[in-house]
Protein backbone atom coordinates (compact mmCIF):
# COMPACT_ATOMS: atom_id res chain seq x y z
CA UNK A 1 0.00 0.00 0.00
CA UNK A 2 2.83 2.26 1.16
CA UNK A 3 4.56 1.55 -2.46
CA UNK A 4 1.64 2.20 -4.00
CA UNK A 5 0.92 5.56 -2.44
CA UNK A 6 4.50 6.76 -3.44
CA UNK A 7 4.15 6.10 -6.83
CA UNK A 8 0.58 8.19 -7.02
CA UNK A 9 2.53 10.72 -5.34
CA UNK A 10 5.77 10.71 -7.67
CA UNK A 11 3.30 10.98 -11.16
CA UNK A 12 1.66 13.52 -9.24
CA UNK A 13 4.42 15.93 -8.66
CA UNK A 14 5.47 15.02 -12.08
CA UNK A 15 2.41 16.39 -13.80
CA UNK A 16 3.32 19.56 -12.18
CA UNK A 17 6.13 19.94 -13.98
CA UNK A 18 6.93 22.15 -16.70
CA UNK A 19 6.57 21.03 -19.85
CA UNK A 20 10.08 21.00 -21.70
CA UNK A 21 10.45 21.50 -25.50
CA UNK A 22 12.53 18.44 -27.28
CA UNK A 23 16.26 19.08 -27.05
CA UNK A 24 17.61 20.73 -30.39
CA UNK A 25 18.88 18.26 -32.81
CA UNK A 26 23.14 18.93 -32.95
CA UNK A 27 23.55 20.39 -36.54
CA UNK A 28 25.82 18.13 -39.56
CA UNK A 29 28.90 19.12 -39.08
CA UNK A 30 29.70 21.97 -41.63
CA UNK A 31 32.71 23.61 -43.35
CA UNK A 32 34.39 24.55 -46.32
CA UNK A 33 36.10 22.49 -48.02
CA UNK A 34 39.30 23.66 -49.85
CA UNK A 35 41.34 22.07 -52.63
CA UNK A 36 44.36 24.05 -53.66
CA UNK A 37 46.03 22.89 -56.94
CA UNK A 38 49.18 24.20 -58.57
CA UNK A 39 50.56 24.57 -61.37
CA UNK A 40 52.41 22.04 -64.31
CA UNK A 41 55.87 22.66 -65.81
CA UNK A 42 56.42 22.85 -69.87
CA UNK A 43 57.75 20.72 -72.02
CA UNK A 44 60.58 23.20 -73.11
CA UNK A 45 62.53 22.60 -69.38
CA UNK A 46 61.39 19.00 -68.92
CA UNK A 47 61.29 17.09 -72.14
CA UNK A 48 65.01 16.12 -72.36
CA UNK A 49 64.95 14.80 -68.53
CA UNK A 50 65.19 11.02 -68.01
CA UNK A 51 62.35 11.56 -65.78
CA UNK A 52 60.20 14.32 -67.02
CA UNK A 53 57.45 15.92 -65.12
CA UNK A 54 54.02 16.84 -65.93
CA UNK A 55 54.28 15.12 -69.56
CA UNK A 56 50.05 15.60 -69.06
CA UNK A 57 48.41 18.95 -68.00
CA UNK A 58 45.63 17.38 -66.33
CA UNK A 59 47.81 16.10 -63.61
CA UNK A 60 46.74 18.10 -60.89
CA UNK A 61 43.03 19.09 -62.53
CA UNK A 62 42.45 15.72 -62.42
CA UNK A 63 43.49 15.06 -59.00
CA UNK A 64 41.21 17.71 -57.84
CA UNK A 65 38.59 16.69 -59.69
CA UNK A 66 38.54 13.25 -58.35
CA UNK A 67 39.11 14.31 -54.82
CA UNK A 68 35.95 16.40 -55.57
CA UNK A 69 33.59 13.99 -56.15
CA UNK A 70 34.57 11.74 -53.28
CA UNK A 71 33.49 15.01 -51.40
CA UNK A 72 30.50 15.14 -52.78
CA UNK A 73 29.72 11.43 -52.68
CA UNK A 74 30.20 11.23 -48.73
CA UNK A 75 29.18 15.23 -47.85
CA UNK A 76 26.27 16.26 -50.23
CA UNK A 77 25.84 19.42 -50.78
CA UNK A 78 28.95 20.46 -49.15
CA UNK A 79 31.06 24.06 -50.01
CA UNK A 80 33.71 23.10 -52.05
CA UNK A 81 36.24 25.40 -53.35
CA UNK A 82 38.70 25.26 -55.88
CA UNK A 83 41.96 27.23 -55.50
CA UNK A 84 44.16 26.98 -59.11
CA UNK A 85 47.24 28.79 -59.56
CA UNK A 86 45.87 30.47 -63.17
CA UNK A 87 49.44 31.68 -64.53
CA UNK A 88 50.91 28.54 -65.16
CA UNK A 89 47.91 26.98 -66.88
CA UNK A 90 48.18 30.27 -68.74
CA UNK A 91 51.54 29.24 -69.93
CA UNK A 92 50.46 26.00 -70.28
CA UNK A 93 47.86 26.52 -72.89
CA UNK A 94 50.00 28.53 -75.41
CA UNK A 95 52.55 25.04 -75.40
CA UNK A 96 49.40 22.81 -75.98
CA UNK A 97 47.87 25.21 -78.43
CA UNK A 98 44.55 24.24 -76.38
CA UNK A 99 41.95 26.83 -74.16
CA UNK A 100 42.84 25.59 -70.40
CA UNK A 101 41.53 27.81 -68.56
CA UNK A 102 37.96 27.03 -70.25
CA UNK A 103 39.19 23.33 -69.92
CA UNK A 104 39.34 23.82 -66.07
CA UNK A 105 36.54 26.34 -65.80
CA UNK A 106 34.56 23.36 -67.43
CA UNK A 107 35.11 21.14 -64.71
CA UNK A 108 33.90 23.84 -61.94
CA UNK A 109 30.74 24.05 -63.70
CA UNK A 110 30.24 20.33 -63.72
CA UNK A 111 30.60 19.46 -60.37
CA UNK A 112 29.38 23.14 -59.29
CA UNK A 113 32.04 24.61 -57.35
CA UNK A 114 33.23 27.85 -55.96
CA UNK A 115 36.43 28.13 -58.53
CA UNK A 116 39.31 31.24 -57.95
CA UNK A 117 41.83 31.54 -59.56
CA UNK A 118 45.10 32.83 -57.87
CA UNK A 119 48.33 34.42 -58.74
CA UNK A 120 50.76 34.38 -55.88
CA UNK A 121 50.59 32.88 -51.69
CA UNK A 122 49.47 35.67 -50.60
CA UNK A 123 46.02 35.10 -52.22
CA UNK A 124 46.35 32.04 -50.80
CA UNK A 125 46.70 32.95 -47.19
CA UNK A 126 44.49 36.11 -47.42
CA UNK A 127 41.71 33.30 -48.75
CA UNK A 128 42.61 30.97 -46.00
CA UNK A 129 42.09 33.80 -43.67
CA UNK A 130 39.68 35.55 -44.60
CA UNK A 131 37.50 34.13 -47.66
CA UNK A 132 34.45 33.38 -45.59
CA UNK A 133 33.61 34.75 -42.07
CA UNK A 134 35.80 32.20 -40.26
CA UNK A 135 33.55 32.69 -36.51
CA UNK A 136 31.05 30.72 -38.98
CA UNK A 137 32.60 29.24 -41.63
CA UNK A 138 35.58 27.43 -40.44
CA UNK A 139 37.93 25.10 -43.02
CA UNK A 140 36.86 21.83 -42.82
CA UNK A 141 39.10 20.20 -45.25
CA UNK A 142 42.08 21.60 -47.01
CA UNK A 143 44.69 19.63 -49.85
CA UNK A 144 47.24 20.56 -52.01
CA UNK A 145 47.82 19.10 -55.19
CA UNK A 146 50.67 20.09 -56.95
CA UNK A 147 54.63 20.36 -56.48
CA UNK A 148 56.55 20.50 -53.44
CA UNK A 149 60.13 19.83 -51.64
CA UNK A 150 59.80 19.40 -48.07
CA UNK A 151 60.00 23.15 -47.50
CA UNK A 152 57.34 24.46 -49.89
CA UNK A 153 54.52 24.02 -52.03
CA UNK A 154 55.69 25.49 -55.36
CA UNK A 155 53.03 26.54 -57.32
CA UNK A 156 55.10 26.42 -60.74
CA UNK A 157 57.50 24.71 -60.76
CA UNK A 158 59.82 24.40 -64.08
CA UNK A 159 56.68 26.90 -65.27
CA UNK A 160 58.85 29.48 -66.22
CA UNK A 161 62.87 28.16 -64.86
CA UNK A 162 63.89 25.46 -65.27
CA UNK A 163 63.63 22.93 -62.38
CA UNK A 164 63.07 25.76 -60.09
CA UNK A 165 60.16 27.84 -58.63
CA UNK A 166 58.87 31.58 -58.69
CA UNK A 167 55.79 31.07 -57.02
CA UNK A 168 55.72 29.14 -53.62
CA UNK A 169 54.11 28.85 -49.90
CA UNK A 170 57.06 28.33 -47.58
CA UNK A 171 56.44 26.85 -44.14
CA UNK A 172 57.69 29.71 -42.40
CA UNK A 173 54.23 31.47 -44.10
CA UNK A 174 52.21 29.28 -42.35
CA UNK A 175 52.63 31.86 -39.33
CA UNK A 176 50.41 34.11 -41.08
CA UNK A 177 47.58 31.77 -40.89
CA UNK A 178 45.10 32.76 -38.30
CA UNK A 179 44.42 30.35 -35.34
CA UNK A 180 40.61 29.01 -35.42
CA UNK A 181 39.96 28.66 -38.64
CA UNK A 182 39.80 25.31 -39.20
CA UNK A 183 37.27 23.20 -37.40
CA UNK A 184 38.85 20.81 -34.77
CA UNK A 185 38.25 17.37 -36.79
CA UNK A 186 39.47 19.28 -39.49
CA UNK A 187 41.23 17.21 -42.72
CA UNK A 188 44.62 18.62 -44.02
CA UNK A 189 46.68 16.46 -46.18
CA UNK A 190 49.52 17.39 -49.05
CA UNK A 191 49.65 15.24 -51.98
CA UNK A 192 52.70 16.68 -52.84
CA UNK A 193 56.11 15.19 -52.56
CA UNK A 194 58.58 15.26 -49.33
CA UNK A 195 56.02 17.13 -47.31
CA UNK A 196 55.56 14.91 -44.44
CA UNK A 197 59.31 15.68 -44.15
CA UNK A 198 59.36 19.18 -42.39
CA UNK A 199 56.00 21.22 -43.84
CA UNK A 200 53.17 18.54 -41.67
CA UNK A 201 55.33 19.41 -38.02
CA UNK A 202 55.21 23.66 -39.37
CA UNK A 203 51.58 23.40 -40.21
CA UNK A 204 50.63 22.04 -37.17
CA UNK A 205 53.44 24.48 -34.70
CA UNK A 206 51.53 27.24 -36.92
CA UNK A 207 47.98 25.94 -36.95
CA UNK A 208 47.18 23.34 -34.51
CA UNK A 209 46.08 21.05 -36.70
CA UNK A 210 47.88 18.46 -38.05
CA UNK A 211 48.48 17.91 -41.80
CA UNK A 212 49.07 14.62 -44.01
CA UNK A 213 52.45 14.54 -46.25
CA UNK A 214 54.66 12.41 -47.29
CA UNK A 215 57.86 11.29 -46.94
CA UNK A 216 59.58 10.50 -50.27
CA UNK A 217 58.12 11.47 -53.66
CA UNK A 218 53.99 10.63 -55.05
CA UNK A 219 52.82 9.97 -58.71
CA UNK A 220 50.32 10.96 -59.80
CA UNK A 221 47.83 9.28 -61.90
CA UNK A 222 45.63 9.57 -64.47
CA UNK A 223 42.45 7.54 -62.75
CA UNK A 224 43.02 7.51 -59.17
CA UNK A 225 44.39 9.57 -56.47
CA UNK A 226 48.37 10.41 -55.97
CA UNK A 227 50.12 7.29 -54.77
CA UNK A 228 53.78 7.18 -53.16
CA UNK A 229 56.70 6.26 -55.41
CA UNK A 230 59.47 5.92 -53.74
CA UNK A 231 60.11 2.43 -51.68
CA UNK A 232 60.73 3.82 -48.38
CA UNK A 233 58.06 6.05 -48.82
CA UNK A 234 54.91 6.59 -46.61
CA UNK A 235 52.50 9.04 -44.93
CA UNK A 236 52.79 11.18 -42.09
CA UNK A 237 51.71 14.06 -39.74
Amino acid sequence: MRRSLLLLLAVFLTSLAPVRAADPVAPAASGEFIILAGGVSLHVWEKWKAQPHDNWWMNFVRASRIRIEEIQASSPGAQITWLVYRPAYVNRAKQENNDLISHITSVRDAFKVKLIWFDNASEVISYLNNGQDRSRVKIANFEFFGHSNKACWMFDYSNTIDSASKAWLHQNDFSKLKRGIFTRDALVKSWGCHTGESMSGKWRAATGVPMIGAVGKTQYMTHELPTLSSVTGRWTR
